[in-house]
């Protein structure tokens, strides 16, 4: 069962927005030392490296196929040394992540389904068994993307105590949120149910609170249940840039998984594209830039996001964060709804109107969308749906908290 102490949805940060599969320990440092001055009273508290951080020659959000990665003699990646220097010697991430927890901070990794192709052509040992990895290797079972991963046929003997040796050292390290990618919805395999579980059975065994988010999407809905019982974070889509159609369309996502919203149940809209992005990292149709999103677009995504309870994950460079966008983050009417909110739901929708209602502290909360193009007047049956007062001109894109 997935794990219910969690009360509120993650709120954090993560490197690939604005530096790919290239972050480095600095880095990290640097935006982990920001939230904890900035953000973390206002609940923000996650610093996760994402993807590549076990390969020395990333350099950018380009994957190098076939890289040569760091491991340790049981197929375990290790992080790059070069990019993560407390990491000399085989402690792995224990140096960063005692640093992010004395800041008052947790800490997070991404991670890759399967086990290492480079572990599986040497056919190194697994930890704690008599087998090697070619044992448990599934070779058709791989990523179209990322070459650096087999799949792990969970049907073999030693498939579960490999990941078990994993999250093992995962724990070592003092990790507290683990992203795992290529599983919600492989693009060539739909989802790995079999991996999905093995994973929550390996964090279980450790003892230790993980957060468990699964990636990428859309996650099928079909599956909403099962996410429920075995993750706490589940993507709705692809990656999410800052890009007006796409957030647009996570309206209907977030009106079909709001009933799975819940303690320790958290459909994940995906990163916030917020502030400064891309500086190394060229997803997402640009680089180096400040947001696309209008102010008004970043007012809507950060009201969706916080009415629905997604966990909120900021994908920006924290040290140059404008007042602006720091404001927003600090919203305490969004803060409230996302951390205390029940029954969120949309409640009407029609000709570019939305509205969502949420309760919070015996208070229910009112939020009205204009999604179209231009400046309207709300009309008046809206404005009685959502029991406001008075009618309202609102910004195009923009949203109306009432409460």
């Amino acid at each position: 069962m997935a794990n219910l102490k969690m009360t509120t949805p993650p709120k954090g940060w993560n490197s690939w927005d604005v530096y790919g599969a290239s972050v480095t320990e600095s880095e990290v440092k640097e935006n982990a030392a920001y939230m904890a001055e900035n953000l973390l009273s206002h609940g923000w508290e996650y610093v996760v490296v994402d993807i590549q951080w076990y390969e020395p020659t990333a350099d950018s959000s380009h994957y190098h196929a076939f890289a040569e990665l760091k491991m340790d003699e049981y197929g375990r990646l290790l992080p790059a040394e070069n990019r993560f220097p407390s990491a000399v010697n085989g402690v792995g991430f224990k140096n960063l992540s005692d640093y992010v927890h004395s800041l008052g901070l947790k800490f997070g990794i991404h991670i890759m389904r399967g086990i290492p192709r480079q572990a599986v052509h040497l056919n190194v040992p697994i930890a704690g068994t008599n087998l090697r990895a070619r044992d448990i290797a599934h070779a058709n079972s791989i990523c179209p993307w990322n070459t650096d991963m087999y799949g792990i046929d969970m049907g073999k003997e030693g498939a579960q105590a490999y990941y078990d040796s994993i999250f093992k050292l995962y724990a070592e390290w003092g990790v507290d949120f683990i992203k795992v990618d290529d599983i919600a919805d492989s693009k060539l395999y739909s989802t790995h149910l079999e991996e999905i579980k093995a994973i929550r059975k390996a964090i279980d065994k450790t003892g230790r609170d993980m957060v468990l988010s699964l990636s990428p999407g859309p996650a099928p809905l079909k599956y909403g249940t099962f996410f429920q019982e075995y993750a706490n974070m589940w993507r709705l889509t692809d990656d999410f840039w800052d890009n007006w159609e796409q957030l647009k369309d996570m309206f209907t996502r977030c009106a079909q998984w709001s009933p799975f919203v819940g303690p320790g149940s958290w459909p994940d809209c995906d990163m916030l594209p917020l502030g400064h992005i891309g500086i190394r990292s060229v997803d997402g149709g640009g680089a180096d830039r400040l947001t696309r999103f209008t102010k008004a677009e970043q007012r809507t995504m950060m009201t969706l996001w916080s009415i629905f309870r997604s966990p909120l994950m900021l994908g920006c460079e924290l040290t140059d964060l404008d007042d602006w966008t720091l404001h927003l983050l600090r919203e305490p009417t969004l803060k409230i709804m996302h951390q205390e909110g029940r029954n969120a739901r949309q409640i009407h929708n029609e000709d570019d109107w939305v509205v969502w209602q949420t309760e919070a502290n015996a208070t229910v909360y009112y939020v009205i969308f204009n999604l179209s193009d231009t400046e309207r007047v709300t009309p008046t049956e809206i404005v009685a749906l959502a029991k406001l007062k008075n009618s309202e001109t609102l910004v195009a894109h923009d949203c109306l908290v009432s409460y």
